[in-house]
């Protein structure tokens, strides 16, 4: 029964001790969603925070939809990420529901606009790479799997059948 989690994405049932099912999983995603969209993670508010500070502010679930990114985010984005991130798992939106909202199911008529890094101060080793890498102008360049160097490797090493006399 002993909580086992990473600070920034623990949902505040986990951090109460009421148990852990897919809405945890939905709360985790809300945040991922809301990192991508701000720069920075909901919770916590500078380097200096320590985990109890970060973790208070996930168990009041308070968190801010204003300035920086945000004032480039469309208000049906800003709306899935509040539904994601709702403090009540209840009231939580179910992995159906947040495929089934406006903003991913209406993507392709989504104003195509640039985030700008914002508090970059907050932004911090692989949470700045992530950010740039989604924020590149170039598209990756996507082959067949079995071009890769793995499936290569693989198939390299894979045993050769032997026949039993």
């Amino acid at each position: 029964m002993t909580p086992c989690y990473t600070a920034n994405f623990v949902a505040p049932e986990v951090l109460k001790r009421q148990g852990y099912d897919a809405a945890c999983d939905i709360w985790s995603l809300g945040v991922l969603l809301y990192t991508m969209l701000a720069g920075h993670t909901p919770f916590a508010n500078g380097p200096n925070d320590t985990p109890n500070d970060i973790l208070a502010r996930i168990g009041e679930g308070k968190f801010m939809l204003a300035g920086g990114n945000w004032e480039s985010v469309s208000p049906a984005a800003k709306e899935l990420v509040q539904l994601m991130l709702h403090i009540d798992p209840h009231r939580r939106l179910n992995a159906t529901q947040v495929l089934n909202h406006s903003w991913i199911a209406q993507r392709e008529s989504l104003p195509h606009l640039r985030l700008t890094l914002q508090d970059a101060q907050l932004v911090k080793g692989a949470m700045n790479a992530t950010f740039k890498a989604l924020n590149a102008n170039t598209k990756p360049l996507l082959e067949p799997v079995g071009a890769s160097m793995l499936a290569q490797r693989r198939g390299k090493n894979r045993p050769k059948s032997s026949t039993a006399v």
